[in-house]
């Protein structure tokens, strides 16, 4: 393509369309169907000057046109509470529901294998002696050792702050990293049934398994889920980098990239939840089996919530995404 003769041939509706723009509050039905006109065509000219006559400085000048275009033809949208509403009942519910084929089987293999490194570690001393000293082995161990006294050493309000914070960090990494194939995402799950593997074998050896687990599954639970549902939507991203199916690879991201991106907003309010619990449930005076009870009961609501609305999205045609008119346009790629 000649880019010197399309630009001549199209520039004056350009300089139109700029001029419209210039004047949109002022302008008259006729010349408000003109502006929707152009700023179409405009998008196509866009389109065919990026793959067939990249010019930087033409193609940017072009975009902001466009942009300013299509902000003009749409509108700005401000967010409501029904936005926020239908996030929470649709959009976060419809995503991890939508995901489950990765999720569950992560969370599935991923308890399994922090199964089998406490099994590992509790049957064999040599390991234990490898992870620390007799003496210190015994100060974490031992009634009212570290174990123990980590969930309340520190004020309850500030200790939910920080698990929050560190949590939501880990889901944050699986869900950004996943575009990395998905290896990191790998690493961070082994890393998190590492550190309960080595409790479950340390505390295991020392016959204490049930005080254990007494603090750990209140909170563990909610915790892990949200964990391991950050995991699979990490993985499944990485997985549509590999085979984007029938989409193009850059549609595929961008859709899947949103759907993430949402997702780690609910799974913030999800841990927010679990932190709260691990802050002033675990620690507290409440007997194991109504701290247990507690943790069971916050884990069925949010199944219930994701199978129960996420399934009635998806069914009506959810998918997590953003609604179609907040996606960026796609264009034509023909003149």
């Amino acid at each position: 393509m000649d880019l010197d003769v399309f630009v001549s041939t199209h520039r004056p509706e350009w300089d139109r369309l700029e001029a419209l723009l210039r004047r949109q509050r002022r302008l008259t039905g006729a010349e408000a169907d003109e502006l929707v006109s152009l700023y179409q065509r405009a998008a196509t000219h866009l389109s065919v000057i990026r793959s067939s006559a990249p010019d930087p400085q033409l193609t940017g000048w072009l975009s902001q046109l466009v942009a300013r275009a299509r902000s003009a033809v749409t509108g700005t949208r401000r967010a409501s509470w029904r936005d926020v509403t239908r996030f929470l009942t649709e959009g976060f519910p419809a995503a991890v529901y939508r995901s489950r084929r990765w999720w569950i089987p992560t969370a599935l293999i991923s308890i399994a294998v922090g199964a089998i490194l406490g099994w590992w570690i509790g049957t064999h001393p040599e390991v234990q002696a490898s992870i620390a000293a007799p003496s210190q082995l015994r100060s974490l161990t031992r009634p009212g050792g570290e174990y123990e006294t980590y969930y309340s050493s520190h004020p309850a309000a500030a200790f939910a702050a920080q698990v929050w914070t560190n949590n939501a960090q880990a889901a944050a990494l699986c869900l950004v990293l996943g575009i990395f194939l998905g290896l990191p995402v790998l690493w961070v799950l082994f890393e998190n049934m590492l550190n309960l593997g080595v409790g479950i074998g340390l505390m295991s050896s020392a016959g204490r398994l049930d005080t254990f687990l007494g603090l750990v599954l209140p909170h563990g639970l909610l915790e892990l889920t949200a964990v391991f549902v950050a995991a699979g939507t990490g993985l499944r991203l990485g997985w549509t980098v590999i085979d984007p199916g029938p989409r193009t690879r850059r549609t595929a991201l961008a859709e899947e990239g949103r759907g993430a991106l949402g997702m780690a907003i609910g799974l913030a309010l999800v841990l927010f939840v679990s932190g709260a619990i691990e802050g002033f449930v675990t620690p507290s005076g409440l007997p194991t089996w109504a701290r247990i009870g507690i943790g069971v009961l916050a884990e069925l609501a949010f199944l219930t919530y994701v199978y129960v609305l996420g399934g009635r999205a998806v069914r009506a045609g959810g998918t997590g995404d953003v609604e179609a008119d907040e996606r960026s346009a796609t264009v034509p790629t023909a003149a």
